[in-house]
């Protein structure tokens, strides 16, 4: 990791960056900060050619592993759970039945991929309906921000 990368949301950011771009090089299309019908939020849920779901939960160091318990309600809503840590991240911490990704210097590396646990074909069909309905959301709002704002100030007027 860039040493002059010192906060966490610096750190959180270089990560989910390099992981994205490792989701690209391995044909997945990641999508952050994905909802979920359990009420949590993936960092990264990435869509793979094969229509699986790997949930990538980003850690930007040991504390913030040590006090986040909601990754194993990922599972639910993923085919596999990876985490996504730097080259500083204390490796023996991750549990083993997780896979892992490493970055550093704005790449990433699978360097432990995780046990398979498939979705139920119900719950894969709604997962890729609620991907794609969000991913194609967003995609409209980037290329038109002031009908988005529009749409904002109007729901607040209700």
């Amino acid at each position: 990791m860039d040493p002059d990368i010192a906060t966490i949301p610096e750190r959180s950011l270089a990560i989910r960056r390099a992981a994205s771009r490792l989701c690209f090089q391995l044909g997945w299309s990641p999508l952050h900060e994905m909802p979920l019908p359990n009420h949590r939020r993936a960092d990264i849920m990435a869509l793979r050619p094969d229509g699986g779901f790997a949930c990538i939960e980003v850690k930007s160091g040991a504390r913030d592993f040590l006090t986040d318990g909601k990754w194993p309600e990922y599972r639910e809503y993923s085919d596999c759970v990876y985490f996504a840590v730097d080259a500083d991240f204390p490796l023996a911490l991750l549990p083993p039945d997780t896979g892992l990704i490493v970055a550093c210097d704005g790449a990433a590396e699978v360097l432990r991929e995780p046990p398979v646990h498939a979705l139920s074909p119900a719950r894969r069909r709604a997962l890729l309906h609620r991907f794609a309905t969000l991913a194609a959301q967003r995609l409209a709002w980037a290329q038109d921000p002031d009908g988005q704002n529009s749409l904002r100030t109007a729901l607040r007027a209700e």
